[in-house]
């Protein structure tokens, strides 16, 4: 579905994004082992100590990983941590070290960026120290993760109830946990592994804390957050595309902030004229007055908010020619020819967009390409244009979610030879929600031609989404 409107005008396009359905993993069902032989009351506490060392054990170590988020480079540490088994379990408190790393799946993100943090123990601080082996699926690890520089605080992680048997006096395997933080400063911003816990279920419900004896834990992960520079979507059409000096041409515009004061003024080049005039916006944003157009070097038409002209507040120029009506003199004759100003537009090669599939249980980056898109600017003027996007989240199975932020894209734009103007692509980087700019096309004294639009789209998934397939919408806005 497209809707459009000329000289400066918006168009909005909306793609449908899929991700196809990832193999469903299986899980084999937990059958506690009885021991045989003897009284009951020998196997009644022989069960219970290796209920409660399993619980212990895990506790230290934990069990199968979570597939780290692809793209981002972390530094392994080690910390010196002290672990509290259950009581019931008669172990007393044990210190060691613990080798771990933070894994995000953007070291790049903008100010407002939703970040998905890994914290995966690779080497808990025990072993399992009793000749029984233990279990697979009987803990939960949950945690956290300590944020400073730019951005300070924690971040909860949590992962999922799974980890593979570990036998008697094994070593156990590394576990991982997942969360997420908005970024609300600009800067680096630090990530170091904090306190974890491990709840078990075997048997007995425990849990067995374990926590940095000197923190913080040294830095494992290090981003760098840039500040978000707001889409501007303002946009004014003229009620006509030239007159005499002395007429008044309507302007009407969109998207300018509530009730604020929007001054109207001709252009020439990219200098501002004399002619001015003010109106307010209102409760919607929309603006609707009449700009009285004198000067004969008049190029276009620009609307803004605040004192002077800014590309964050502005919206145009929207072509405008005034029309000389000095006499000719005597023995000469004038001649006309006019050039008719077109539209700024916009068309794409399709609607549909399929991502690659990923594994339940690994997860990754699903990835695909951006249906190709056309931009035309026929104006004639002196505006430039600007290509936005945003998406929605990701919808699935059971209501189940990926974040809208997960969808990342790495844009490139073409200019067709003879063009006056340039486009340039958007940065690397999220969509999400909040929006991104895809391509571009600066301000001139002529501006206009032939631009062709394209993006590697890459979804993020997390390893454990549930299995299904899932579609969002990305909408394109051409301003």
């Amino acid at each position: 579905m497209a809707h459009q409107s000329v000289c400066g005008g918006s168009i909005d396009y909306s793609h449908n994004l899929h991700i196809n359905d990832p193999l469903s993993a299986q899980k084999e069902p937990l059958r506690p082992h009885l021991p045989k032989g003897g009284n009951m009351a020998a196997r009644t506490r022989r069960h219970r100590w290796a209920a409660v060392l399993g619980a212990t054990a895990l506790a230290l170590a934990g069990g199968g990983a979570l597939a780290c988020p692809a793209g981002a480079v972390s530094q392994q540490v080690d910390f010196a941590t002290h672990c509290i088994p259950p009581a019931i379990a008669g172990i007393p408190p044990i210190d060691g070290t613990t080798a771990a790393k933070i894994d995000v799946d953007n070291t790049a993100p903008k100010v407002g960026d939703t970040v998905t943090v890994t914290y995966t123990v690779v080497t808990p601080a025990a072993s399992n120290p009793t000749d029984l082996a233990l279990p697979a699926d009987i803990m939960t690890p949950t945690g956290k993760v300590t944020l400073g520089g730019a951005q300070t605080g924690a971040v909860t992680v949590t992962g999922p109830k799974k980890n593979d048997p570990v036998p008697g006096k094994g070593a156990f395997p590394s576990f991982s946990m997942t969360g997420t933080f908005t970024v609300t400063s600009p800067g680096a911003i630090t990530l170091a592994p904090g306190d974890y816990n491990i709840h078990t279920s075997y048997i007995l419900e425990l849990d067995t804390p374990c926590t940095v004896i000197s923190p913080p834990a040294p830095v494992s992960q290090t981003i760098t957050a840039a500040d978000t520079t707001p889409v501007n979507n303002r946009a004014i059409t003229l009620g006509s595309a030239s007159g005499k000096p002395g007429d008044g041409v309507t302007v009407t515009g969109s998207n300018f902030t509530a009730g604020a004061t929007v001054t109207l003024a001709g252009r020439a080049g990219t200098a501002q004229t004399a002619d001015t005039a003010t109106v307010t916006a209102n409760a919607q944003g929309a603006v609707s007055g009449s700009l009285v157009v004198n000067d004969k070097a008049t190029t276009g038409v620009v609307a803004y908010e605040g004192s002077a002209w800014s590309d964050t507040k502005g919206a145009g120029p929207a072509a405008y020619v005034v029309i000389d009506d000095t006499p000719v003199p005597a023995g000469s004759q004038k001649i006309n020819t006019k050039v008719t100003a077109g539209t700024l537009s916009m068309s794409q090669a399709g609607d549909t967009v399929d991502l690659a599939a990923v594994d339940f249980g690994k997860g990754g980056f699903s990835r695909g390409s951006l249906q190709t898109v056309t931009v035309k600017d026929f104006r004639g003027g002196a505006a430039g244009w600007s290509l936005t996007g945003k998406v929605t989240d990701f919808t699935g199975p059971g209501g189940a979610k990926i974040d809208a932020a997960k969808l990342g894209w790495t844009p490139v734009c073409l200019t067709k030879a003879g063009s006056p103007s340039t486009c340039a692509a958007g940065s690397p980087g999220s969509v999400g929600s909040a929006g991104a700019t895809l391509a571009s096309a600066p301000n001139g004294t002529v501006t206009g031609g032939e631009f062709t639009v394209d993006a590697r789209l890459s979804l993020n998934v997390p390893a454990f989404t549930p299995a299904g397939s899932y579609s969002g919408v990305l909408t394109l806005t051409l301003t």
